[in-house]
């Protein structure tokens, strides 16, 4: 197996055991994007000279014997939000192109820390919101990657780098990750911090990971999660061992609550029929539960915030710079400048009751189970694909994950979104990992096609 396949855990692995060099991966994963990105686009700002001293330096600590990190010489993307003091961070916007910053973004000096090589900046749509940048799906470059953190997927999915880093306000890990068939993590609102990264929504913003396995997102998520005294809504709280907690066996099998949400209408036919096979696969494990009207105008609300709070945070661009923003960003930051007080304190606290609603369903089950896009990818690289199905839990601030687990005909992956309550991110992954061995074990004794073509992944991930 080539070293850029390699994931994130076994790449540190191996680096810490001496059985190969940060050099030799980081020159793999830079090869890997000599071959493949001219198709994909993933890379924003990529110096490859630059990267391979952060991994000369890296093995040259470790032949020392000075202390390691737990990603110690293996290579990260970063979503081209996040301040790095030595890239470029553009916020895939003209009105920024050249910018440098002094300092890294506090998710960007913990990968430092924990010995991470930064590779490169990935590509975000503008100003992480919807109108589309150059990235292509690896599985068919004629498909969205999905938005806004499309570079960071793609990368991840085409096997030019193991981990990646991203944000969502409304679906922006959770969609690219599922259009692209990898793991993407979004974990509770506030614990991992988004000081020095680009502020569209402080009631919204989540910092999100993306790996290929379970596991590896458990461990970009714990060298992530922390307090910081710059971003006011982290906490002073003692880190989870999600390492060690997704990597466990549940004590019991986990109990499914299958969720249609509000969203449900827009889900597409294979989409349907496929989780409907799925919900049949898992048996008594999983009930259909309904949620009730009370969160029919949720998905409303987080419009509301979203909008006032981009227009606010986004004036002195759109003041000094609006005749340089796409038509779709300028749309959104007027349609913000107009929501009145009352609405926009309104939806500030209509989360609080919903979350308090879910108590009960979390109370009797582990995770509720929902698509985590309307279908595969769509065709076309004018739209990045609709946010429906994660509007919802972003409002919440709840934990979310996505798993390559479906498959259409087109050989495009479906995700398969699995949601936690609030605090219980750890939780959340090892009942993801719980799923996607049980959902591998039965594939391996072949795939199951539903009447619309979609079918469960042969091997529970996306490669």
């Amino acid at each position: 197996m080539s070293l850029n396949a390699l994931g994130l855990a076994e790449a540190a692995a191996g680096i810490r055991d001496g059985r190969l060099s940060s050099a030799e991966l980081v020159g793999d994963c830079l090869a890997r994007i000599d071959a493949v990105d001219r198709d994909v686009e993933a890379w924003t700002f990529l110096d490859r000279d630059h990267a391979m001293r952060q991994a000369e330096a890296a093995d040259d600590r470790r032949k020392q014997g000075k202390p390691t990190g737990p990603l110690h010489g293996v290579p990260v993307g970063i979503k081209d939000i996040f301040d790095t003091g030595d890239l470029p961070t553009e916020f895939g916007s003209k009105l920024w192109a050249g910018r440098t910053p002094r300092r890294d973004a506090a998710a960007v000096a913990r990968l430092r820390a924990a010995g991470a090589v930064i590779l490169g900046k990935t590509v975000t749509t503008e100003y992480a919101y919807f109108n589309p940048g150059k990235t292509r799906n690896p599985h068919d470059r004629d498909h969205t990657p999905g938005g806004s953190s499309s570079g960071s997927a793609a990368a991840v999915a085409a096997l030019m780098v193991p981990g990646a880093i991203g944000s969502q306000t409304n679906g922006s890990v959770i969609r690219p990750a599922a259009f692209c068939g990898v793991v993407g993590f979004k974990p509770t609102h506030g614990l991992i911090p988004r000081s020095g990264a680009l502020l569209l929504s402080r009631a919204l913003d989540h910092v999100g990971v993306f790996a290929r396995s379970v596991g590896d997102a458990a461990l970009l998520a714990q060298v992530l999660a922390g307090f910081d005294e710059e971003d006011p809504d982290t906490r002073p709280l003692a880190c989870p061992p999600f390492v060690e907690t997704a990597a466990s066996e549940p004590p019991l099998p986990p109990r499914f609550a299958f969720v249609r949400t509000p969203a449900w209408k827009h889900a597409e036919k294979a989409t349907a029929e496929a989780f409907a096979e799925l919900v049949e696969s898992l048996g008594d494990r999983v009930s259909e539960v309904e949620i009730g009207q009370s969160f029919d105008r949720a998905i409303d609300m987080h419009r509301t915030i979203m909008e006032a709070e981009m227009a606010h945070n986004l004036q002195r661009d759109f003041e000094q710079g609006g005749a340089s923003m796409s038509d779709v960003l300028r749309a959104l930051i007027e349609r913000g400048r107009g929501v009145l007080a009352i609405d926009y304190m309104r939806a500030l606290a209509g989360s609080a009751p919903l979350n308090a609603a879910l108590d009960g369903v979390f109370d009797e089950y582990d995770a509720i189970l929902t698509p985590a896009a309307p279908g595969p990818a769509p065709r076309g690289l004018d739209s990045t694909g609709s946010p429906a199905f994660c509007s919802l839990w972003t409002y919440l601030g709840t934990p979310a994950v996505t798993l390559p687990l479906l498959q259409a005909e087109s050989g495009l992956p479906i995700g398969v979104q699995l949601i936690g309550r609030r605090g219980n991110d750890a939780r959340l992954l090892r009942t993801a990992n719980w799923l996607v061995r049980t959902i591998g074990k039965r594939g391996r004794r072949g795939a199951v096609t539903s009447r619309t073509g979609a079918r469960r992944a042969k091997t529970g991930s996306s490669r």
